[in-house]
């Protein structure tokens, strides 16, 4: 597969009156045209900003981009100027927003919000991209394209409004869409249903995903790769099968252990004890040191190095080290009633 992204050594921190806060540290990897990766942590590890970054809407200052590159179609976008992003987003690139209701403009109808980029971008006349609109409506599944094309955000239920958000994503046929938490203000039924059509259109245009999430029952309905990110770093990168059968960081056996379990209703949903790092203050070695069971002396002082354990895994732990003590993956951490394996 052609390689159409590729972030390397990506550092992005924020000004503030005590610190710097080091929110991207360091990270590494790429997209191929046509695949989903998904970049997967909890609250705070740095998804986001990732996501943002990419974009170029990162607010600078306090925002600043401290090392690294991200080159698109082998140019980087870290050395653009802003116009030349404005030409870039929306129609190379695009992004779906976590909560639609604040990214739709309430003073628009959802057919004019569609119509700018592709007047802007694919020099359309008026009529002309709002006939585009009404199609793309249908594309994403929305009934009576022509009669809500001319409605406002208010008068989208929230499943609606994320399909108008995918449609005005994805109108000039973008090479990368950013799919930042696209489901999680939506319940279990319209998700499935968003999902689902991600799937669709992908297949359909070809495009590359990017699905930034905490929910890992997301990643296994969509992804082909995952990258586990943790304090800013990525601890953990492989496929589906890699990731939930076999893998081999502890902060991955503590995301999986925290999954709800079909065959289980009686039993009580695990967390991961502690807190995440504080990133203005970042630990010397592994980011995930202070909340680790199996933690050595070394974790607290080095940074391990990554273990590549194939073409497609690999993995930032001392424990993959020869010296390290054997340890058995917690009984806790079982996927699809199988125990993962180490």
């Amino acid at each position: 597969m052609k390689k159409i992204l590729d972030v390397k050594d990506l550092s992005v921190s924020f000004e503030t009156y005590g610190a710097d806060v080091q929110a991207v540290r360091g990270i590494s990897f790429e997209l191929n045209e046509g695949e989903t990766l998904a970049i997967v942590g909890e609250s705070g590890s740095g998804k986001s900003v990732t996501a943002h970054s990419i974009m170029r809407i990162v607010p600078m200052p306090p925002g600043k981009f401290v090392g690294g590159s991200i080159l698109f179609k082998g140019e980087d976008l870290t050395k653009k100027s802003e116009t030349q992003m404005q030409n870039i987003r929306g129609k190379e690139i695009s992004m779906i927003f976590q909560d639609p209701m604040t990214s739709l403009n309430p003073t628009m109808t959802v057919g004019n919000q569609i119509a700018e980029s592709l007047i802007k971008h694919q020099k359309m006349t008026k009529k002309e991209a709002q006939k585009r609109g009404v199609e793309l409506l249908r594309l994403v599944g929305i009934p009576n394209a022509e009669t809500r094309i001319k409605q406002y955000p208010h008068q989208y239920s929230g499943g609606m409004r994320q399909r108008a958000m995918i449609a005005i994503a994805l109108a000039c046929n973008p090479k990368v869409l950013i799919a930042d938490e696209p489901t999680t203000a939506l319940d279990v039924t319209i998700q499935a249903q968003i999902l689902e059509l991600m799937r669709e259109l992908q297949e359909k245009i070809g495009t590359a995903i990017i699905l930034i999430t905490h929910d890992l029952g997301v990643v296994a309905s969509v992804a082909s790769r995952v990258a586990v990110m943790y304090g800013g770093k990525i601890v953990e990168t492989g496929n589906i099968d890699e990731i939930f059968y076999n893998p081999k960081h502890p902060y991955t056996w503590g995301l999986l252990g925290s999954m709800p379990k079909l065959n289980s209703k009686t039993e009580e949903l695990l967390a991961i004890p502690g807190s995440p790092p504080n990133l203005a203050n970042p630990p010397k070695g592994c980011p995930f040191v202070t909340r680790c069971p199996y933690a050595m002396k070394v974790c607290k002082e080095n940074m391990p190095e990554y273990t590549r354990l194939s073409s497609t895994q690999q993995t930032a732990c001392w424990l993959l080290d020869e010296r390290a003590p054997k340890v058995d993956i917690p009984e806790t951490a079982i996927v699809g009633g199988r125990k993962v394996h180490v």
